[in-house]
């Protein structure tokens, strides 16, 4: 039996690698994989790709593509899920800020340094024409850090995945104010070097277990109320969220990689553009 340490966020997307670890998938092809929540998100699993802590990473596109860039010692070896990721842009629910407009020059909460939550703070004040130099950040870790963070002021906003966040808005927590979908596909598997140059194989086994529960999981039975019960949403929300989201079974292509990597460059997140063998698998 091979083990393999895999690394996600606790959301409502990786709930087919559940299944398949849970219905016994990966074993009945003798691989152990053992998965690691990671509510951090993207800055945290960059970090435990780079320390070896985790063999494989679902994370997102941008976050990956960014540490690839400044020597993150692991590839892209597919898209995950097809789909942007919507981001949705949230305040304190008691406060002042009623429209984007007024979060220009303010602080936003986010996770870590390098999350998906600060990138893409740059990429929603490019889309509104802000300088993004002025952008200030306050580290929160977690969605619980930035409930405090935004209740006590110390930050302004807060860009999480939309429908993750419902719960906060209808329960009165938040206000959501604004979208800001990624102008990408939203989730990539990332491996560390080591391991695909020792063994390909297992991770090309993953791959075809997962491949082929991502392409039936909207039709599996009552997908819809298993997902509203882990996830503690309310069916409407997860039957919209699964309209909108497409997992993928396909490599990164090229167009993807320069659109991600262009956009980078312009925010300045990155100060030189890696090559497509750099960064993904061929």
């Amino acid at each position: 039996m091979k083990t393999l340490k895999i690394a996600g966020v606790p959301e409502h997307f990786n709930l087919p690698w559940h299944l398949c670890i849970e219905n016994g998938e990966f074993e009945a092809q003798g691989i152990d994989l053992q998965w690691t929540d990671v509510p951090e998100g993207t800055g945290k699993l960059c970090q435990m790709l780079r320390n070896g802590e985790t063999d494989i990473a679902v994370i997102l596109t941008e976050g990956i593509i960014k540490d690839i860039v400044a020597g993150n010692p692991s590839k892209i070896v597919q898209v995950y899920v097809q789909s942007p990721l919507i981001w949705g842009i949230h305040v304190d629910a008691a406060s002042d800020h009623k429209k984007l407009s007024d979060l220009k020059d303010t602080k936003a909460a986010i996770s870590r340094i390098g999350s998906g939550s600060q990138l893409m703070a740059y990429v929603n004040a490019h889309n509104q024409g802000w300088k993004t130099e002025n952008l200030q950040f306050e580290i929160v870790n977690t969605i619980d850090g930035a409930v405090e963070a935004l209740s006590s002021g110390t930050a302004d906003y807060f860009m999480w995945e939309r429908f993750m966040t419902k719960p906060l808005v209808d329960k009165g927590t938040f206000r959501r104010i604004a979208d800001c979908p990624t102008p990408w596909p939203c989730f990539v598997i990332a491996v560390r070097n080591e391991i695909l140059e020792n063994d390909p194989g297992s991770i090309e086994i993953s791959l075809d277990v997962i491949n082929q529960t991502t392409e039936e999981f909207k039709d599996i039975p009552s997908i819809d109320k298993t997902l509203s019960s882990r996830y503690n949403q309310k069916i409407e929300d997860i039957r919209e969220w699964l309209s909108l989201t497409e997992w993928s079974q396909k490599p990164l292509d090229n167009k993807t990689l320069n659109n991600v990597q262009n956009q980078l460059l312009e925010l300045s997140l990155i100060d030189k553009k890696g090559t497509f063998a750099d960064i993904a698998k061929i």
